[in-house]
């Protein structure tokens, strides 16, 4: 299934450094704001049983 690229990510303000998304200085409030709910919601993805969870319980249920 295809991810939709979030809109500030097309902003001239936004650096796409791996590992470290920011803006740049003078963003617009409300792209910082649009960029810390994406980042947030990043952090629930890393759940066991999620499509994007790199966590396997042991031991293994099967």
């Amino acid at each position: 299934m295809p991810r939709i690229r979030p809109e500030f990510t097309k902003s001239p303000y936004f650096v796409d450094e791996p590992g470290n998304w920011h803006l740049k200085s003078g963003a617009p409030k409300e792209l910082q704001n649009e960029l810390d709910n994406y980042l947030a919601s990043l952090e629930t993805l890393d759940e066991p049983g999620t499509l994007n969870g790199v966590q396997i319980q042991y031991p293994f249920d099967r």
